[in-house]
């Protein structure tokens, strides 16, 4: 049987023994909320206390987390040196009681007992709870006896000089002496543990602050250095304004997060600067399209209000007639690009026959100043908006109209390997120079041949067309044909459906 003497008393300000750390822990957390709610100038304190910045927090944090694994580490090896300790102990004093008892059974008990190293006292006692022998510093010294509990062991008043202010762990063995039985009580010190175990527990105090504030001045340091490219970064697009999308913002070395973020951000203000600059431009040439027909509209108004010949209002009021219209149709055609812009509008499926589509559109245009032939052999469907599709061939045609010589083909047929329908418009026009075959899809350009007034373009029949096709998931390209100038429309055609057999 091992016991263990606790020689100072708990202080009367602790908490129950029997009170587990994790409750006692809630409680006071719940007590400093409710503190907290009380006073609110503390709750505002702690709120400015509590760190903001990443950084700060990243510290914070790493410090928090090793302190945690610090502390449960130091526990386990002060509680593996404890427990070592004490058993080496124990088994001295268990080894001190075997001899003592050997000595009771053979008869051999009188005069002080003597001590082996690390032990304290030895004391015999017979059924009647009579000292029959001790070792010399418990002469005359009553009978050991059971005073409480106390971490799990019996504690035990003793008043021999020199043990009352260490630990001692008592082990008893029962013999049988030729007088009768007794029981051996030795008393072994823990001073060697006691001073190891505090002695470890401020090397691993003295050792753990080391180690947080090495910690936290590493993450402090490392976080500010990684944040740092961060911090460029918003420093730079704070200085950004919508007239300085040319900057860009510094891209780190290193190929990380924070590296392609920069790319990111970068390729994000290159596509804002692309889209300012062709927005302003889509301004200026919008204001330069309606100045010109204004101003000549104006004009016409002027000289017909200064004249009262007939003839020359009738020649006036028709020209006048003429750029109104030419001002509708510009303005219809800036008010279906803004909504073929908008991105709220889902991709239109409504079947479209576009062997039926030419037809009608054909038939509809009348008369033409070039003959249109149609090769659309087949039918062929594609989902749509039919509305925008004909406003597709209908600028097609117009610009074919605008450019042909003596006459214009459209050709219909299907790329069923690659599932899409293609609607050819060609013209025996000037081929267009594969140098501009990109630029006469531009909002309001014109190629040098063509910026005639007569012609009656806008310079938007084109994008309106690669805009509808792109919305239609197609596409709208020019293709490279001697003598002639054809452009090729691909919309996608839905997958036939597998035939039962």
């Amino acid at each position: 049987m091992a016991d263990q003497i606790p020689a100072d008393a708990l202080p009367a300000d602790a908490p129950p023994a029997d009170v587990p750390a994790g409750a006692a822990h809630h409680r006071l957390g719940a007590a400093v909320r409710r503190h907290l709610g009380r006073h609110p100038r503390a709750a505002a304190l702690a709120d400015r206390l509590t760190p903001r910045s990443v950084r700060a927090r990243t510290t914070l944090a790493a410090c928090a987390s090793v302190a945690v694994v610090l502390a449960l580490a130091s526990a386990a090896v002060i509680t593996l040196l404890r427990i070592n300790l004490e058993r080496t102990v124990e088994a001295d004093a268990r080894e001190q009681a075997r001899t003592v008892a050997r000595l009771a059974t053979d008869g051999h008990l009188a005069g002080p007992l003597p001590l082996d190293h690390g032990t304290d006292f030895i004391q015999v006692l017979d059924a009647n709870g009579t000292v029959v022998a001790t070792s010399q510093n418990l002469t005359g010294h009553p009978p050991l006896a059971p005073t409480g509990h106390r971490n799990g062991h019996r504690t035990f008043n003793l008043d021999a000089p020199g043990h009352a202010h260490h630990h001692q762990r008592v082990t008893s063995i029962a013999a049988t002496t030729p007088t009768g039985p007794v029981t051996v009580y030795v008393g072994a010190s823990l001073r060697t543990a006691d001073a190891a175990e505090g002695l470890t527990t401020a090397a691993l105090a003295a050792l753990s602050a080391v180690l947080l504030f090495t910690v936290g001045a590493l993450t402090w340091r490392a976080t500010g250095r990684a944040l740092r490219p961060v911090e460029a970064i918003r420093a730079e697009v704070a200085a950004i304004g919508d007239r300085d999308l040319n900057r860009r913002v510094p891209e780190p070395r290193s190929n990380d997060e924070i590296a392609r973020l920069a790319g990111t951000m970068n390729a994000m203000l290159q596509r804002l600067e692309a889209a300012g600059t062709r927005q302003r431009r889509f301004i200026a040439d919008a204001s330069h399209e309606l100045r010109s027909p204004l101003t000549v509209l104006r004009t016409q108004l002027e000289v017909a209000l200064a004249h009262s010949d007939p003839d020359v209002h009738t020649d006036l009021v028709t020209g006048a007639l003429e750029d109104t219209e030419r001002l509708q149709a510009l303005a219809a055609d800036l008010l279906l690009l803004a909504r073929l812009d908008t991105t709220d509008h889902d991709w239109p499926d409504e079947p479209v026959d576009l062997a039926d589509l030419v037809h009608t559109t054909i038939t509809a245009r009348g008369a033409e100043p070039h003959p249109v032939a149609v090769h659309a052999p087949v039918t062929v469907t594609v989902p749509g908006n039919p509305l925008w599709l004909r406003r597709l061939l209908t600028n097609l045609l117009d610009n074919a109209q605008r450019h042909a010589h003596r006459h214009i083909t459209i050709s219909l047929t299907t790329d069923r390997a690659s599932g899409y329908a293609v609607l050819d418009v060609t013209n025996d026009g000037t081929p267009i120079e594969p140098a501009d075959r990109e630029e006469i899809f531009e909002r309001f350009a014109r190629l040098d041949d063509a910026r005639s007034r007569d012609e009656g373009g806008t310079g938007l029949g084109l994008p309106i067309a690669r805009d509808i096709a792109a919305l239609h998931k197609g596409t709208l390209t020019v293709l490279d044909a001697p003598g002639t100038t054809t452009f090729r429309t691909r919309l996608p055609i839905p997958a036939e459906p597998p035939q039962d057999t």
